[in-house]
């Protein structure tokens, strides 16, 4: 479960939702996430609404961290219409994500899945507060940057069809 630090009124929203069993039932409270160091944002809902960064993300370059295995590492779990044929099958099919989700929605699966599902296994790509067994080179320290986010989705986004390998 997110801590209270991290999400306020949308932690206890989070367990009235997993107690009632909607998990997918996008919550309508809002509140604004401000973890050390790095620049705070508000989770609405099921979303965070608004970019992490005034540069729009790059499609070219969030496919380079998807595809990057010390990275974002994404093909790990994920399965992509990308020339990687050693893709996962832990996690959703992202073939046509970009049909099913908002960027908005996008954006708060990649920075922290677990305000979505708290039962997730996915690892939380920017956040740096409550994380356990870090290593100390690691501490403090996002997975991925703000702008990497946005790439990644950026990338997500273009992801409609099972079509042609990009």
């Amino acid at each position: 479960m997110p801590s209270l630090k991290r999400a306020g009124a949308y932690a206890a929203g989070v367990v009235i939702a997993l107690s009632a069993g909607l998990f997918a039932a996008p919550l309508a409270m809002a509140a604004t996430v401000a973890e050390s160091g790095l620049p705070a944002f508000t989770i609405a809902g099921d979303t965070i609404p608004e970019p992490l960064t005034a540069q729009p993300g790059s499609a070219a370059a969030g496919k380079l961290v998807i595809e990057d295995r010390k990275l974002g590492n994404c093909l790990s779990c994920h399965a992509m219409a990308l020339p990687d044929e050693d893709q996962g099958n832990v996690g959703p099919d992202l073939h046509t994500v970009g049909s099913r989700l908002k960027p908005a929605q996008l954006r708060l699966r990649v920075v922290n899945m677990k305000d979505v599902d708290p039962l997730t296994i996915m690892p939380a790509y920017y956040r740096v507060d409550g994380l356990h067994d870090v290593s100390k080179a690691f501490a403090g320290k996002p997975i991925l940057t703000a702008q990497q986010i946005e790439d990644v989705v950026a990338f997500l986004s273009t992801s409609t069809t099972t079509g042609a390998v990009r």
